[in-house]
């Protein structure tokens, strides 16, 4: 371990900050684990919600707030894979290179650190996050320092920078890679992420986060006032065109004077701003329920703990209460109960399950009671002796979602996940999907606040209900259908469907079968590929800021946007993109070649639909000359059947007419739906990525309807111009007979 404290290239120091490698969804000897993949929600919260999982990643989001703070030429690489990682080695060099990792990936920060040696010896190694709390790690990684706690004090103390200065902080979304019922979800959904503080001076003797910043009564706080937090607000908001921020604080509203002022601050310059928050009972219930409103309260993740806990945050507040009230209100709600605490036996944990589920949270976490490395639980039992080696439970499991590091007063080893899994299928069996949860906690605050006398929150529910008439109902229609074997829950989401009809009327009861039914498909699809073990990883992301870029003397083809080092992501067109190319083109050609099936295909049946219409004038223009000679010989005897039988064969004439311009106009507006179908599809060859596949079906799809719609309306054609034959024939048989 080194001991210098300070690099003497000062602002010129070359930083690389990286990940640790994945792929994270599969087991392997690194420490990945396919029950701890890299999405916080799929992980932890809906587990087991199957093709209702909301699924998504998140930035390494103190990586960003380092580069942001520091003056020199940095790097940033987010989710590579070893092999991506070393290729930054070798062809890049740099003096620092900053790993931030969790404690399960410490087998992949030796790996790492190895390889940091064999190319590029002379490169500090810094090794920082929540693996900083291990003991004893610098014995077992080869790193030169370990960063516990503050990273950007940490890191403009080594370069020499003023320690004191302001704290800047990088615009960026909360997540990226989103989807839900096997859809992706837009960017522009999502909130930005803002860190005011970072540690929790609660304290909660579980908690690895405040543990990393000092421990209880202790906390980083970036934005002391709410001037301050207002400033980056706006600064965000004109950067990314956000008006929901997700903060990433261990517990903002226990900060009430910051809160309220920032409250102040957004009546004053009229911004509907929503909140997704952190936060303690003991803390929300120091607010107004017309305080949170207006501030913009919107979310907000709630530990609920366990029944009867001791933890001092959740002293005499009835967290069942709590969570109806503020879902009455348009408050959704994500609720945080602990699996396993000391007084959890066999035999009470259906009971400590209900009551945790009897929130009916709009989401629910549920974590294995876990002692981590750096936390006073972990180090009671330490000191008792109930901990398990590294041998007996190796660190890549003790994650909180496969089972105990220790050994539990009452809780035989090995039944701690069955208790967590029924956790989970408990709650989503009987409280529905979360995305549902949603939809109904949104749908009560329209409801209340559609007509509230100040603009701001009316505006706010206005954007927060945006979806209701759309694309949440289209979800709760396929749900009404998925669960066609379950009565209670069909008739739950029923009920649903019908509330949201009631408010957003006729055009919502349009929409909803209509993208319920994609829904559908696209959740049954999504649930095949997981039962066949489909998963997901993150893109690989490489970003260099202004220095770096300066360095290296030339720019990226997307360049890096700064307000104030406030910057978006610049994604590395070589690693990213290469990645895509070959299978882009592949399936481009697949492409290119159903294309031309569909178009031979298509020319087949209007050239048929061409030689019928000449059939058509040619039986007609043969008629007409024949009634024309045999007008001739019947002379006035037959004049008035003449006149009739002329009167039906005009009608029969303008009926083949009409025949002929819908087949033209069918012809023809086919033609044009697949020219659209076309520049649809190259469209998409430019933003396809992870898509591609989804593009492929949908085109087969819509090419095999084409191809079924011409049928038919071929056949149809034809049916219809052996009736007019029919009609002429009989026609001509009565003049003859007449004659």
């Amino acid at each position: 371990m080194a001991t210098k404290n300070r690099h003497d290239n000062g602002a010129n120091t070359r930083i690389l900050l990286t990940g640790v490698f994945g792929p994270y969804a599969q087991d392997d000897s690194y420490g990945s684990r396919r029950v701890n993949p890299m999405e916080l929600y799929h992980n932890q919260v809906t587990r087991v919600q199957g093709p209702f999982s909301l699924r998504m990643f998140h930035r390494t989001t103190g990586l960003l707030m380092i580069e942001a703070n520091i003056d020199a030429p940095c790097t940033i690489l987010d989710f590579p894979s070893l092999d991506r990682f070393m290729h930054e080695l070798a062809t890049t060099p740099y003096d620092v290179i900053g790993i931030s990792a969790i404690i399960p990936n410490i087998g992949k920060v030796k790996k790492m650190c190895r390889e940091i040696r064999r190319h590029q010896p002379g490169a500090t190694i810094v090794v920082g996050g929540h693996i900083a709390n291990k003991d004893g790690l610098e014995h077992i990684i080869d790193a030169d320092h370990i960063c516990k706690g503050d990273g950007i004090r940490w890191f403009r103390q080594y370069l020499g920078q003023d320690v004191e200065a302001p704290i800047l902080h990088p615009a960026v979304l909360s997540g990226f890679g989103t989807r839900i019922m096997g859809i992706p979800v837009p960017a522009r959904n999502m909130a930005a992420v803002v860190m005011p503080s970072v540690g929790c001076p609660i304290g909660c003797n579980f908690c690895s986060t405040s543990a990393l910043f000092g421990g209880k009564g202790h906390s980083v706080i970036f934005y002391e006032t709410g001037d301050e937090l207002f400033t980056v607000l706006t600064q965000i908001e004109k950067r990314l065109k956000v008006h929901s921020f997700f903060i990433l604080d261990e517990n903002f509203l226990l900060y009430k004077k910051r809160a309220l002022r920032l409250l102040e601050l957004m009546q004053q310059h009229d911004k509907s701003w929503a909140f997704y928050v952190f936060s303690s009972a003991k803390a929300l219930r120091s607010y107004s329920m017309e305080q949170l409103i207006s501030l913009g309260i919107s979310w907000v993740w709630l530990g609920l703990e366990g029944r009867n806990s001791k933890y001092s945050k959740l002293d005499g507040v009835d967290t069942r209460e709590l969570v109806r009230e503020y879902q009455a209100h348009g408050i959704r709600v994500l609720g945080s109960t602990i699996i396993g605490m000391e007084e959890h036996t066999p035999d009470n944990m259906d009971e400590a399950i209900a009551w945790a589920v009897e929130h009916a949270t709009d989401f629910h976490q549920f974590m294995l009671y876990t002692p981590v490395p750096g936390t006073p639980l972990y180090r009671e039992h330490q000191a008792d002796g109930t901990l398990l080696s590294e041998e007996e439970c190796p660190l890549a499991d003790a994650h909180g979602q496969e089972r105990f590091n220790y050994r539990h007063p009452h809780i035989p080893a090995g039944q701690e996940k069955t208790f967590l899994l029924r956790a989970f299928e408990q709650d989503f069996q009987i409280n529905g999907p979360s995305l549902a949860r949603i939809a109904k906690t949104t749908l009560q605050g329209w409801r209340k606040y559609r007509h509230h006398p100040d603009p701001r929150i009316v505006r706010r529910f206005r954007n927060g209900a945006k979806g209701l008439g759309a694309a949440y109902a289209g979800a709760v229609w396929a749900m009404t259908r998925w669960y066609g074997d379950d009565a209670p829950m069909q008739r739950k989401m029923s009920s649903l469907l019908r509330e949201i009809y009631a408010d957003f009327g006729a055009l919502a009861r349009l929409i909803a079968p209509l993208l319920g039914r994609v829904m559908l498909f696209t959740s049954r699809r999504e649930a095949a590929r997981l039962a066949a073990g489909w998963t997901y990883e993150p893109d690989v992301i490489y970003e260099k800021n202004r220095r770096a870029l300066q360095l290296e003397k030339k720019r990226f083809a997307l360049p890096a946007f700064h307000i104030k080092k406030i910057r978006l992501p610049v994604y590395d067109i070589s690693a990213v993109l290469e990645s895509y190319r070959s299978r882009i083109r592949e399936a481009w050609h697949r492409l290119e070649a159903l294309h031309e099936q569909a178009l031979e295909q298509i020319a087949q049946i209007d050239e048929e639909l061409q030689a019928h219409c000449r059939q058509v004038r040619e039986y007609t223009q043969q008629m007409r000359t024949s009634l024309d000679g045999k007008r001739d010989q019947v002379g006035e005897q037959v004049q008035s059947l003449r006149e009739r039988v002329m009167e039906r064969y005009g009608q029969a004439a303008v009926e083949l007419g009409r025949l002929q311009t819908q087949i033209m106009a069918t012809a023809e507006q086919s033609r044009q739906e697949l020219d659209q179908l076309e520049a649809q599809m190259k469209s998409k060859y430019w933003t396809a990525r992870t898509q591609i596949e989804q593009a492929s079906e949908q085109f087969l799809e819509k090419c095999a309807q084409r191809q079924q719609e011409f049928e038919q309306a071929a056949q149809q054609a034809r049916l219809d111009i052996q009736r007019s034959l029919q009609q002429l024939q009989s026609l001509e048989a009565a003049a003859l007979d007449a004659g």
